[in-house]
C-alpha cells in the first residue's frame, strides 16, 4: 500500500467535511470548561478551512488561487497551531484533547496526501 494514497480531490471531501466537523463539534462536545475560547477558535478554522478550500487549484475549489502544494503547506500550519493552542490559551481536559486529537488527524492527512503531480484523480 502506498503511503500517499489521498488524491488532492479526495483531500478536497475531507477538507469541506473537517470544516463542517469543526463548526458542530465543539457544541456537541460542549467544548468551553476550561476556557470560553475553546469552541470558538474552532469554529473560526472551520470557517476558514471553507475559504482557503474554496481558493485552492482542486476539483472542489471554486477560485483556484492557492497551488495545492501551498494548502497543505497551510494544513500543516493550522495542525502546528492547534498542537500550541491548549497551551497559549491555557485549555485543558477535553477542551485541550480535542486540539490535540484534531492537529494529529490534520498531520496524518497531509502525511497521506499524494502531490498533484501523482495523482489521478485531480
Amino acid at each position: 500500500m502506498k503511503l500517499r494514497f489521498l488524491s488532492p480531490t479526495n483531500h478536497g471531501i475531507v477538507d469541506y467535511l473537517a470544516a463542517v466537523a469543526l463548526i458542530v463539534s465543539p457544541f456537541v462536545l460542549q467544548l468551553g470548561s476550561s476556557n470560553p475560547l475553546a469552541p470558538w477558535i474552532s469554529v473560526i478554522t472551520g470557517v476558514l478551512v471553507i475559504v482557503v478550500s474554496m481558493a485552492t487549484n482542486y476539483r472542489y475549489g471554486a477560485f483556484k488561487i492557492i497551488p495545492f502544494g501551498g494548502h497543505l503547506t497551510l494544513d500543516l500550519l493550522v495542525a502546528t497551531l492547534f498542537m500550541l493552542v491548549p497551551s497559549l490559551f491555557g485549555f485543558a481536559g477535553l477542551d485541550a484533547a480535542y486540539y490535540y486529537i484534531n492537529a494529529v488527524v490534520v498531520y496524518l492527512v497531509v502525511a497521506v496526501t499524494a502531490s498533484e503531480g501523482r495523482s489521478t484523480g485531480r
